[in-house]
């Protein structure tokens, strides 16, 4: 009796269903590129730093000696040198991103939730409701997200959380409206046509048919919103409106460095840069998100 061995250029996935994951592993990487795996692995590095930052940092973040006070690089161990108070520069910009990064990821996640539930309902809504909900929006659009953002923290006072609270209403509507738009292209579907006539609640339409198509774009864009979140942070810190010294925090560290740029300009020039290559890496990786899961561009085989 013949037996004939199949042909592997005609096994389908069903059969291999470990060389289809293998496939999409490959794809999703090569969508990624190298620019998005390596801002993702310097992101990766920032969290554990500031998440282990008793463990990383060389010195405490407040401790300080007024012996050793403006020191250049290098001296006495300071690898960045020391600020206006003998403090270790390095050591506070590691402990400093615990709080850049905690008022960059929280209001993002705040405003992600509501901003998202705000947008569906309007994309879903009756005219009268999407009008109502869109038009509102408008309001907070007439005014410069940075004014109202200093306004808000202004009128509630210093602190993280009061910064939180008005990073998270500034950002409710850029990500309500994305959320809108999201859900006016799929608003007339068959597949949602077919959920309204099976008699489906709409807050099960909502959450079962709507979110999960919507929701990888709301992904994409928040993710850009963290860079933005830690620059709008920084700077509520720079003005006195964030947290109070002597707290290690990145717009605060510039703050006390400003009046010392014609001597040591190290002191401001280093939490600047770490602000900006947090805002660069965060966008890389939210355009690298949008690559993989925009599934309009290609369909992963």
């Amino acid at each position: 009796m013949t037996t004939y061995a199949p042909d592997p250029l005609t096994l389908t996935d069903d059969v291999f269903p470990d060389a289809a994951t293998e496939r999409r592993t490959r794809r999703i990487w090569a969508r990624l590129g190298p620019v998005t795996v390596t801002a993702m692995a310097l992101a990766g590095v920032l969290v554990v730093a500031a998440i282990f930052a008793p463990l990383v940092a060389p010195f405490a973040p407040n401790a300080g000696s007024a012996a050793n006070r403006l020191e250049g690089l290098g001296v006495h161990g300071h690898l960045l040198g020391t600020d206006g108070e003998g403090r270790d520069i390095l050591s506070r910009l590691i402990y400093g991103a615990r709080l850049s990064l905690l008022t960059g990821f929280i209001p993002v996640l705040v405003s992600g939730v509501i901003g998202s539930t705000v947008g569906i309902l309007a994309g879903l809504g009756s005219a009268r409701v999407h009008a109502g909900i869109m038009r509102t929006l408008d309001v907070f659009y007439a005014f410069p997200a940075v004014l109202l953002a200093i306004a808000i923290a202004a009128a509630l006072g210093s602190g993280i959380s009061n910064s939180i609270i008005a990073l998270s209403v500034i950002l409710i509507p850029p990500v309500a409206r994305v959320a809108e738009t999201e859900t006016g292209r799929i608003r007339n579907a068959d597949f949602l046509d077919a959920a309204r006539a099976s008699g489906a609640p709409w807050r099960s339409i909502a959450v079962r048919q709507v979110l999960p198509n919507v929701s990888p774009a709301i992904m994409v864009y928040c993710t850009t919103l963290i860079g933005l979140s830690i620059v709008y942070a920084a700077g509520l810190s720079f003005l006195g409106l964030g947290v109070s010294p002597p707290t290690a925090e990145w717009g605060l560290m510039i703050s006390d460095g400003v009046q010392y740029m014609l001597t040591s300009p190290m002191i401001a020039l280093m939490p600047a840069i770490a602000i900006l290559l947090a805002s660069v890496l965060f966008n890389i990786i939210g355009d690298g998100l949008r690559k993989v899961l925009d599934v309009r561009s290609e369909r992963f085989v």
